[in-house]
């Protein structure tokens, strides 16, 4: 069954078409950057992406968690803690990103953790084709040490407040702490508000 277009599909088709005109071949990745809706954002773009006929490998930086007992050395809900212990920005690089980014016969891991066992996953090795883009979401994907991973940026702005769905204290907190010390909305390529999860919109930074 064929689905009409909605306001959702018709944003994600053209920002798909925006990356790839920018980025026609080769290894290339585009990062979700966000404290929400990332990851079905991001898994909507990759559907996008596909029907364009791109390939594409998807990856969430919550598969790339430390240990419970680092995450939560700053204490459980330490916004500190969530923006500064939480991801293992090492194994990211080191199996996901590098080894894609090598292209040819270079295998790559997409997840590295599981939160539910608090356990390190037996690595599955994965490749793809030489024009192939990955496509990874998650929060502080422009941190200092994910510098220039990235070639194309979006960054998803969820909107403000006590009512913002699936935004906890600490993640907003977080995001206040990463606001101020990386400035993602100015170096992002794209950004989105997501406060209309059904009709997001594209928004522009002031870089004055």
């Amino acid at each position: 069954m064929v689905y009409p277009p909605t306001a959702r599909s018709e944003f994600l088709a053209a920002l798909a078409s925006e990356i790839t005109h920018n980025y026609p071949r080769g290894r290339r990745l585009v990062a979700v950057d966000g404290v929400t809706a990332t990851r079905a954002f991001a898994d909507d773009l990759a559907v996008a992406l596909r029907d364009a006929g791109h390939a594409v490998v998807r990856a969430s930086l919550d598969d790339f968690l430390l240990p419970r007992d680092s995450r939560e050395q700053r204490g459980a809900d330490s916004p500190e803690g969530f923006y500064i212990d939480r991801f293992d920005y090492a194994t990211f690089g080191r199996v996901l990103v590098q080894p894609f980014r090598m292209g040819g016969s270079a295998a790559f891991v997409t997840a590295s953790f599981d939160a539910s066992r608090d356990k390190q996953l037996e690595p599955r090795w994965k490749t793809a084709p030489a024009d192939a883009i990955l496509l990874v979401d998650g929060p502080f994907l422009q941190r200092p040490e994910l510098k220039g991973t990235a070639n194309f940026v979006v960054y998803l702005e969820p909107g403000r407040g006590p009512a913002v769905p699936g935004l906890d204290a600490r993640a907003l907190a977080a995001d206040e702490l990463y606001q101020a010390a990386v400035q993602p909305r100015i170096q992002s390529d794209a950004i989105v508000s997501v406060a209309d999860d059904a009709e997001p919109k594209r928004l522009f930074a002031d870089r004055c």
